[in-house]
């Protein structure tokens, strides 16, 4: 049972990096400017940098000849334990921005408290990642404040962003089993000793964009025990598509 949880708790780290890394991905060749099309996609780099680290460390928990390909290529729609704010779309850049500080700020607040993890690989990757979503969230951070203290159109698009996005940040929160066994195994962190932090800078960015924090009100949820939004099977067919259509094909 230990070593079941402690799997789905590396495949949810690994699979949340992984999903937001193609998403960000679907911007290369197409951002609003040069510089900002390469920053997203390096930022969907160091995304699925981490998810390969994830994945090579679930493997070998596995065994068994797995590898991080079979877990990345290989799985159907219900494995994957990602949140749903990660497979959400693009939308336009207001969207993708707001998906983006959203969930670097939750990566920062959970990887800094995953640097204590008495599991050393875990430990490892997150202080190494760590750096990565520091840069993340200073970046989408600058954004967020350009957008919603910009002009009445790039002001708009942030509030429908927030109003679209917004109901998908409870679930962060939400723990599931095997991050309830990580907690109490001091593996994983507390979910709820990260919300206030998460909010403080929520607010702290929101106040200086002039938005505004919506009412607490429902929140979609199902993404850790495998039950996705509808975008989440179309993401999968396209990232898998060449493993699936020629087995055991390597680069």
């Amino acid at each position: 049972m230990k070593n079941n949880h402690l799997l789905e708790y590396t495949l949810h780290l690994a699979d949340n990096a992984l999903i937001i890394g193609h998403r960000n991905s679907e911007w290369c060749g197409h951002g609003p400017v040069l510089e900002q099309d390469i920053a997203i996609t390096n930022i969907a780099l160091d995304h699925i940098g981490q998810a390969r680290h994830f994945y090579q460390y679930a493997s070998q928990l596995i065994g068994n000849g797995t590898t991080e390909d079979t877990l990345a290529y290989l799985r159907t729609e219900r494995e994957f334990r990602n949140c749903l704010l990660v497979e959400q779309p693009n939308g336009d850049w207001a969207h993708t921005i707001l998906r983006q500080f959203l969930f670097s700020n939750y990566q920062s607040v959970l990887y800094s408290g995953l640097m204590n993890s008495n599991d050393e690989q875990i430990a490892a990757i997150c202080n190494k990642g760590l750096k990565e979503v520091t840069y993340h969230l200073r970046w989408s951070s600058e954004w967020v404040i350009r957008l919603g203290d910009g002009t009445d159109e790039s002001h708009l698009r942030m509030e429908d962003a927030i109003s679209r996005l917004w109901p998908y940040t409870g679930e962060l929160f939400i723990p599931s089993d095997f991050e309830d066994f990580a907690c109490k195994n001091n593996t994983g962190v507390d979910l709820a000793a990260l919300k206030q932090p998460w909010e403080n800078k929520v607010r702290e960015i929101f106040d200086e964009a002039g938005l505004n924090i919506p009412h607490p009100g429902f929140s979609q949820s199902g993404g850790k025990q495998g039950l996705h939004t509808e975008y989440m099977g179309y993401i999968l067919a396209e990232h898998q598509y060449m493993q699936r259509t020629y087995p055991q094909s390597q680069w």
